[in-house]
């Protein structure tokens, strides 16, 4: 039985359009919004007539990339783009209690195979309560759940005393350019709710991730004649053991927040790539991978661990002491973040979700992997993830979510949207 406080949020909640939410889902899920790709502009500019249509203040803007990458903290990226836009919607006025912002990225990963999906990714599929498709949980789910909340809110004609605003951020999935922007633009707040899938978790940290590049050298020959070369392949080897290893030494101290994770600071490797001709020895390999950020440490004591790694590999090696393999940082930069100890966010939002299903407040944890959470938190803005769908189901073929989750998260942001800006 959901818990109302007053018969404002009884009302805001009686607004909410259920049958509308699911068909803003599925409208959503159908813009492959890939990052860096057109779709993901497109994305914006349809999202940003949305916010219009709900009498939000709306700046809708392109970013200027290269002002952006030349500061000095930008995050980086991974894709190649021209063209990034920006879009924030905000209730008129300043209002004079608290600023709350709901945030939420438009891109998506790309499908990967095709032959391992149930139909085209990008033509959303409903199954009982469950709706299928790429973006489906990570995160259109999570940008339905904030315009559907926003949305009940006016129509009940609800007026509060502070400030709620929207981001709509692109580039998440490659490093946060999106987020970057919006922040350098000046659009900031009093607090924060990311709607990333979070299951019946709030996520108050967030580990974070670096991705590294490795060259190692060897010596190209006839494969015919392959004793007179240094396979890249072999040389290879001793280093991807000691990545394992390092691994290993970064996981013997878990923060309190990432215990329940067998690995919450996992080193991989992404990507190979050694030889150009199947009869010769390979002089050059190149693995690309990522490399897990503790909560609370500095991305460059992250960065110096991986490279003396590397480096000691090297010099206990016969062909690589002379050889020694050359380790770069490009992409996405993911640093850690958090929510500070006893803020009261994290009760605010927990006992919403309460309020709204009957039951508990939220159990809290972190995350091991990056996000915009670090960007927000960066600034001074205290930051939560909470949102619709499960992130074990994010970035792979079978990716779902179910309709009852989104409108329960969406209920849970109307009532923390109240609580936090307080009603008029």
């Amino acid at each position: 039985m959901t818990i109302c406080q007053n018969e404002r949020e009884s009302a805001a909640l009686a607004a909410v359009d259920e049958a509308g939410l699911a068909g803003l889902l599925t409208e959503l899920i159908a813009v492959p919004s890939v990052t860096g790709s057109a779709a993901e502009s497109e994305l914006q500019h349809l999202l940003g007539q949305r916010l219009e249509h709900l009498d939000l203040d709306v700046d809708l803007w392109s970013m200027d990339l290269p002002a952006l990458r030349a500061h000095p903290d930008f995050p980086g990226t991974e894709v190649p783009r021209t063209e990034a836009w920006g879009l924030v919607g905000s209730t008129p006025g300043q209002g004079e209690g608290p600023a709350l912002v709901l945030q939420g990225h438009v891109d998506v990963v790309p499908p990967g195979d095709l032959g391992d999906w149930v139909g085209d990714p990008f033509v959303p599929r409903v199954v009982g309560d469950v709706v299928h498709g790429r973006g489906a949980c990570d995160m259109k789910a999570g940008l339905a759940a904030v315009l559907t909340a926003l949305a009940a809110i006016r129509t009940a004609g609800v007026r509060l005393r502070g400030r709620l605003a929207v981001h709509f951020v692109v580039g998440e999935e490659d490093g946060g350019l999106g987020a970057f922007g919006t922040l350098r633009r000046g659009h900031t707040g009093d607090a924060c709710v990311i709607a990333e899938p979070t299951g019946s978790t709030l996520m108050r940290a967030n580990a974070g991730a670096l991705t590294f590049r490795i060259e190692v050298p060897g010596k190209a020959t006839h494969g015919s004649t392959r004793y007179a070369g240094v396979s890249a392949v072999d040389a290879f080897l001793p280093v991807y053991r000691a990545l394992a290893a390092l691994e290993t030494r970064r996981n013997v101290d878990r923060h309190p927040l990432l215990t329940g994770y067998p690995v919450p600071c996992p080193v991989s490797v992404g990507t190979l790539r050694a030889g150009d001709w199947a009869s010769s020895v390979p002089g050059l390999l190149v693995a690309e991978g990522r490399l897990g950020v503790r909560l609370g440490e500095d991305v460059a004591h992250a960065r110096a661990e991986l490279e003396a790694c590397v480096a000691e590999v090297c010099a206990r090696d016969a062909w690589l002491r002379d050889h020694p393999a050359r380790v770069t940082w490009p992409g996405g930069k993911f640093a850690s973040g958090s929510l500070p100890e006893g803020h009261p966010l994290a009760a605010l939002v927990g006992h919403a979700h309460a309020d709204v299903t009957g039951g508990r407040p939220l159990p809290e944890a972190g995350a091991p992997y990056g996000s915009d959470l670090r960007l927000y938190a960066a600034e001074g803005i205290p930051t939560v993830q909470y949102g619709p769908g499960d992130v074990s189901l994010a970035h792979g073929p079978r990716e779902q979510v179910r309709l009852s989750e989104v409108v329960t998260v969406t209920r849970t942001l109307i009532l923390t949207a109240l609580r936090a800006a307080g009603t008029a």
